[in-house]
Order: C-alpha cells, then sequence, then structure tokens
C-alpha cells in the first residue's frame, strides 16, 4: 500500500471514513479537506445502477454549471469559413480543419475540450483514436457536434461539465475548485446530478443513482446520500 502524506492523513481526519453524509454536509466538509498550496479541484463520483457494457444504457451528456469550474478551458474547433470565424470571435484557442488533424497527429494535444460543427466529423475521425482515450471527441449528445459553434465554444469556456459513464457504470465529473466554498459547490454538484438522474437510460431499472462521493484532488473521498435527488 503506498504511504500517505502527513497532509492526506490530516486531511482525513476530518472524515468519518464509513459515514455517509448528508449531501450538504459532504459539500461543506470536502472545501476543509484542501491541503495543497494550489487551489484543488473538486471531483465528484457517482455509481450507476447500468449494465455499462450495454449500448442501450450508456450514460452522457453535459451541463452549465452555475460557477463554472473556476479554471480557463481551452478549446479546440474543427470548422471552416463563416464558422471558423464564429468559434474564433467567441474565444476558441484553436481554430483549424485538415491543418488541426495534422498537427494533432504530431502530438498537439495541448486543448481541454474540442467542438465540430457536422461536416467536419469526417475529418475529426481522421483522429478519433487519439481523441477518444483522452475523452475529448466531439458528440452530439453533449452538444459538441453543432453549427452553432459561438454558443457552445462560449459555454464550454464558462465552465460546461461533461460526464460519461465508465465500463464500471461509473460517472466521475469536476465541478470547481476547493476556494468556492461550500454553497457554490453545492449549486454546481446540484446541477450535474440532476443532469445524470435526466440521462436515465429507459432500460435501466431498478436504483439509478446508486451511490455518490466527493473529493478535492489530494483529499480523502466523503460519500453522501442520494436520497433527496432519487426523490426529486
Amino acid at each position: 500500500m503506498a504511504k500517505r502524506s502527513k497532509r492526506y492523513k490530516a486531511a482525513s481526519e476530518k472524515v468519518q471514513a464509513a459515514k455517509v453524509y448528508k449531501f450538504e454536509e459532504a459539500c461543506e466538509l470536502v472545501c476543509q479537506t484542501k491541503s495543497a498550496k494550489f487551489d484543488e479541484s473538486i471531483e465528484i463520483s457517482i455509481n450507476l445502477g447500468i449494465d455499462a457494457a450495454k449500448a442501450e444504457q450508456g450514460v452522457r451528456g453535459s451541463i452549465s454549471l452555475p460557477n463554472g469550474l473556476g479554471k480557463n478551458i481551452r478549446v479546440a474547433v474543427f470548422a471552416k469559413g463563416e464558422k471558423a470565424n464564429e468559434a474564433k470571435e467567441a474565444g476558441a484557442d484553436i481554430v483549424g480543419a485538415e491543418d488541426l488533424v495534422e498537427k494533432i497527429k504530431g502530438g498537439f494535444m495541448d486543448f481541454d475540450s474540442v467542438v465540430a460543427t457536422p461536416d467536419m466529423m469526417a475529418n475529426v475521425g481522421k483522429v478519433g483514436k487519439l481523441l477518444g482515450p483522452r475523452g475529448l471527441m466531439p458528440s452530439p449528445k453533449v452538444g459538441t457536434v453543432t453549427f452553432d459553434v459561438g454558443k457552445t465554444v462560449k459555454s464550454v469556456k464558462a465552465g460546461r461539465a461533461e460526464f460519461r459513464a465508465e465500463k464500471a457504470g461509473i460517472v466521475q465529473a469536476s465541478i470547481g475548485k476547493a476556494s468556492f466554498g461550500g454553497e457554490k459547490i453545492r449549486e454546481n454538484a446540484t446541477a450535474l446530478i440532476q443532469a445524470v438522474a435526466k440521462s436515465k437510460p429507459s432500460t435501466s431499472k431498478g436504483v439509478f443513482l446508486e451511490s455518490a462521493s466527493m473529493s478535492c484532488t489530494m483529499g480523502p473521498g466523503i460519500a453522501f446520500d442520494l436520497a433527496p435527488f432519487r426523490n426529486a
């Protein structure tokens, strides 16, 4: 077992390992477990009652968080002509077409999100094997394949969280920074959980929102009760 740092141990002492906290308590507590000198991100993990091996039970989507993510999101856009200009005016960090494909093939990955117009998806497909494993492949399901590139770029830059269930049926996403404080983290977490809940596949039976936890980048996981969201 890896040795834990003194800072991690100190943060862990604030959390009761076997306890499932009330949602509001967890949002306050997670901000208190920060220990690093940098402003740690707050991550949330939700276990879903799905069979992720079945395509029809895939869960994927996005949500604009009320308080953003607290960081600069670098956006790459695949577009041409007027749509390329629209993306640049909206604040996209890099815009291109075939030239962007070649840059990515050459190892350029200096971006956090990718947006593409539908007519550019054939080009995007050429680097799909590079974008996909990093969770960067644009998709209509999360609104990143669209002709409305200006609005989408602004939304992503402002702090839009994208989520996707992994093979184990778990959704993981960032919901802000420790410096946000409990109230803003609660608002962001609420928006994300509600968005995930609305993404429940029709073929998923039983409890959909099974369990969840949140943590700082360098801190321990804090389990919290999802009952308020199941009953909403």
